[in-house]
């Protein structure tokens, strides 16, 4: 709440649950975020990973976006917000101790080797009359620094998942998700009444295979119709891949 303008605190309560539903089929992703309180309000972001610099312009293959539309993230030059630097995390003095690579240069994308881009394509509704372009706007602004400073951690955490298996992974995911609810739980008991029993962030679903993605409704973009597609906006991230 601390974090939101003052204009969206007017509607926001005091307590809420956000669901995030993520179907995982590499190089393919989907996650899609919900809050109880806001049936008209979702964010949904459509990822594939390509081994290039970003310099595919029409990753998703269907129309593509006009160039003003697209947003670069650059993990090594970019500014973050001050509140999110740490040293350890300056991509300019990292180094792995695992793999040898860093710390990366100012032209670090285009000789630098192996790359990986994450292309985003971010989509926010709110259909909420007087609200919904400041809402739209401020999602994006803030979507962009938190995807910048997560995929820098990425990169300066690689010591920590390189070489781990699928299986360590999920085990991974399943303890961060824990923890965090026990972290969300303790910091209402101690702020106000307790919440309803229900968990404060759901379950993603994750999915690898092409045949429970369809059951889903969910295509991949090989698989969509270019017809019925809307451009939106990706936005391009950089980094180094396992």
């Amino acid at each position: 709440m601390s974090k939101l303008p003052s204009w969206a605190k007017t509607f926001v309560p005091r307590f809420f649950y956000v669901t995030e539903k993520a179907w995982n089929f590499y190089p393919y992703t989907i996650t899609e975020y919900s809050v109880s309180f806001l049936p008209k309000f979702s964010i949904r972001i459509e990822t594939r990973f390509e081994n290039n610099n970003g310099n595919n312009d029409n990753v998703f293959g269907d129309t593509p976006t006009p160039a003003e539309n697209v947003n670069l993230l650059d993990i090594l030059n970019d500014p973050i917000p001050e509140k999110h630097y740490k040293e350890s995390e300056d991509l300019s003095h990292w180094q792995s101790s695992k793999t040898g690579r860093g710390p990366l240069e100012k032209d670090w994308r285009e000789d630098h080797r192996p790359i990986m881009c994450s292309y985003k394509r971010v989509q926010c509704s709110f259909e909420v009359y007087g609200f919904q372009t400041r809402t739209e706007e401020f999602i994006h602004r803030n979507i962009r620094d938190i995807l910048l400073v997560g995929h820098r951690q990425a990169v300066a955490w690689v010591d920590e998942w390189h070489g781990l298996t699928l299986e360590e992974v999920r085990e991974y995911e399943q303890t961060m998700q824990e923890k965090t609810n026990s972290k969300v739980k303790s910091s209402q008991n101690n702020t106000g009444p307790p919440a309803a029993s229900r968990p404060v962030f759901s379950r993603s679903i994750s999915v690898t295979d092409e045949r429970s993605l369809k059951k889903m409704g969910v295509t991949t973009a090989d698989m969509s119709d270019p017809s019925d597609s809307v451009p939106q906006s990706p936005i391009r991230l950089n980094s180094t891949p396992e």
